[in-house]
């Protein structure tokens, strides 16, 4: 046991944030520390659930999500919204201050771990005198990237086109930076306020002010050297608390008609000769980059399994896909509409490669498996990532117009260059290398034990 140790978690409210938080919990309370959940109702709900040994010891607290206008009635997570609307998401989570206060008061913490966006948690804990520790749910190249302690960021971020160049603190060979199309955007959202009445940089400059350490999902294995960076940059302890790797998921009854389908093809494949497709929750296709998405699939002659959530402008299942897409693919591959048991394709035997966004945790998932890496950044920071993987010969991405946009010729080449080619043969080899490291539950345990035995150590 932790000494009955109690630790609040305060996620951000998107999925790709809240399973993070989930896992560290789940680390935590594996060494006998009391867990705090703080999330919403709806959250609550759709969250994985907790493992039945440890539900004791981790508690889903409702923090109740205040209306506002501009956020969608039942919208309680960004996967509830359009892309570019979550500044109301985020107006309504800083109207959660009170009751989190509230919570804070009655049950006295001895630590919060909290993410980027809850920039009124400082006010709260230093209130109370509670110590707090920032998590950042992106890789250490990302944190590294937006350099220092932040005050002095836009004198280093003079122009959007800056961000379209490694920065200069990057002490070591790197290609990570923006592409130009995405600078405009991500300038804006990270200097200039939004509706909740702060910009990016302001809640990354909150969240980092007074907080104890920082937390980070990587390992010196894998990104020593922007850990390295990032320990100088933020004058602070930087604590990596190992990748967090997936537990093998459990076997289970497939109840499910649709998934049993897909099971029984998967079965039938050749071992590792199958790619997996999917952009993950928060990325929402445009009709034009599904369309070149299938009928790239459609060119490579490579089986496949995408799975792929009805986009919200698509009228039903059948409008999502090209005219006669599926009878033209016929049994070579497989479209699972709706969520899918990523976890369960990704360890089946017949899975080799992936073709995914770049978000950090389906990096760690496909490489935890040693699969080929096909990545097609289309928003937020999985761009930086994505030029990380390539620059560690990890990866291969997919060509991209000066626009953004792509062609079904480039997702067909990279596809069959990571999946049969004898010149993709490298990147196959460097995932299952980099597959020992990922897959390496001791070496993440002993990156946890030295986090937890921080926390007990610099309790106040």
């Amino acid at each position: 046991m932790a000494d009955g140790m109690h630790v609040v978690m305060l996620p951000w409210l998107a999925f790709g944030h809240m399973i993070p938080f989930l896992q560290l919990s789940i680390a935590l309370a594996k060494a006998g520390i009391r867990i705090s959940f703080l999330t919403t109702q709806k959250n609550i709900q759709r969250l994985p659930k907790i493992p039945q040994h440890l539900t004791a010891l981790i508690n889903l607290v409702e923090l109740p999500l205040p209306k506002v206008d501009g956020l969608p009635e039942g919208a309680e997570a960004t996967v509830d919204i359009l892309h570019g609307s979550d500044e109301y998401l985020k107006k309504a989570y800083d109207l959660c201050y009170p009751a989190f206060k509230k919570f804070i008061t009655e049950e006295s913490p001895d630590w919060i771990v909290h993410d980027i966006f809850p920039c009124w948690v400082g006010n709260v804990a230093s209130e109370f005198n509670i110590p707090r520790v920032f998590f950042s749910i992106y890789s250490a190249t990302v944190n590294a990237f937006f350099g220092p302690d932040a005050d002095g960021l836009k004198k280093m971020w003079p122009s959007p086109e800056s961000l379209a160049s490694p920065p200069e603190w990057f002490e070591f060979e790197s290609s990570v930076a923006f592409p130009t199309h995405e600078t405009a955007g991500l300038y804006c959202g990270f200097f200039s306020p939004d509706a909740s009445g702060f910009s990016g940089l302001d809640r990354l400059v909150l969240a980092l002010q007074g907080c104890s350490a920082m937390a980070i999902r990587s390992c010196n294995e894998f990104q020593g050297e922007y850990l390295g960076l990032l320990k100088k940059l933020r004058k602070r302890p930087v604590i990596p608390v190992g990748l967090l790797p997936p537990t093998p998921p459990e076997k289970r009854e497939t109840t499910d008609p649709k998934w049993a389908n897909t099971l029984k093809w998967l079965n039938e494949q050749p071992d590792r000769s199958v790619v997996f497709v999917c952009f993950g929750s928060e990325c929402k296709l445009s009709r034009n980059q599904v369309f070149e998405i299938a009928l790239g699939l459609q060119l490579s002659n490579l089986p496949f399994l995408w799975a792929l959530r009805t986009p919200i402008w698509a009228t039903n299942d059948m409008d999502t896909l090209p005219p006669g897409f599926e009878s033209q693919i016929g049994s070579r591959g497989v479209v699972y509409m709706g969520w899918a048991p990523q976890l369960e394709i990704l360890s089946h035997p017949s899975i080799g490669g992936s073709l995914f966004h770049s978000g950090w945790a389906s990096i760690i998932e496909t490489v935890h498996y040693g699969h080929a890496l096909i990545v097609l950044p289309l928003a937020n920071v999985h761009s930086l990532d994505a030029r990380m993987l390539v620059d560690k010969g990890l990866a291969i991405k997919v060509e991209v117009n000066d626009d953004g946009s792509f062609h079904r010729d480039a997702v067909a080449r990279s596809l069959r260059l990571a999946m049969v080619e004898e010149e993709g043969e490298r990147f196959r080899l460097k995932s299952i290398e980099m597959k020992a490291i990922f897959s390496d539950q001791t070496l993440h345990e002993n990156y946890m034990n030295e986090f937890i035995n921080f926390l007990k150590s610099s309790k106040t």
